[in-house]
């Protein structure tokens, strides 16, 4: 991917529709030239293109998405719910896996929740659970908070363990997101030197996106299932990286 199909990609993130035309003007190369970047982003499952425009690759709301596998990823937030105490402060970021950790341990155990996600902060808005909601600038497609006064809001609250979610992983790029300012959100919440855990299904892993989370040496556990590779499995082990996975359960 090249500077100008990874500024492509971002505007199509940050605007959640972007048309061919519009796409030409802002960065100030032909339209052939364009649709030539979106078929090569679309081939690479980076975008998607719809008569004309191109919009992200994951562009449903939080809702939608966390009812996509939704058993699958109840089974993962579950395990990952088991990992925190009573009394605990964690933060979790933002996502569909994270928002049902949110609510399992909402329901489950006594602790304070720090999150970026006004999804999150909304879902446990009847529980017993203390939510502190970072502020900063409202992402509306990800229902989550993003840019220098929410740095700046990491900075200065402390917890013990973080959940953050990721949108590809290989090898030799490590653990990247398709999104350039919440990667830099999760990106001030590695260097808090909380224990970090990664929870995602394993169709993220095999995929690249531009901006990277780590390094790697940052992530102390990811928990997926048993969809992920051994191969992949093993180079996360290899790294340091604890590895927890979740057997899928065929549904009856």
């Amino acid at each position: 991917m090249n500077s100008r199909q990874q500024i492509i990609l971002q505007m199509v993130i940050d605007q959640g529709r972007m048309s061919v035309t519009d796409l030409a003007k802002k960065t100030g190369v032909s339209e052939v030239t364009i649709r030539q970047d979106l078929n090569l982003l679309e081939k690479k499952n980076y975008l998607k293109r719809i008569h004309g425009y191109a919009v992200p690759l994951d562009s449903e709301d939080v809702e939608t998405r966390m009812m996509n596998n939704y058993s699958l990823k109840r089974h993962l937030a579950d395990f990952a719910a088991t990992l925190v105490n009573d009394g605990e402060t964690i933060f979790i970021e933002n996502g569909s896996c994270n928002a049902l950790l949110a609510r399992a341990l909402a329901e489950q155990k006594k602790i304070t929740l720090i999150t970026v996600s006004s999804y999150i902060a909304h879902l446990l808005k009847d529980t017993d659970c203390e939510v502190v909601l970072l502020g900063g600038i409202y992402q509306k497609k990800s229902e989550s908070m993003v840019g220098p006064l929410t740095r700046q809001f990491i900075q200065q609250v402390h917890f013990s363990k973080a959940f953050i979610g990721i949108d590809g992983f290989l090898p030799e790029t490590g653990f990247t997101s398709r999104d350039m300012m919440r990667a830099e959100v999760v990106n001030t919440v590695l260097e808090k030197g909380s224990e970090i855990i990664v929870l995602t299904d394993s169709t993220k892993f095999g995929a690249m996106h531009p901006y990277t989370l780590g390094p790697i040496s940052c992530i102390n556990r990811v928990i997926t299932d048993d969809g992920i590779s051994e191969i992949t499995g093993q180079q996360l082990q290899d790294t340091g990286v604890q590895v927890n996975i979740v057997k899928q359960f065929p549904i009856t």
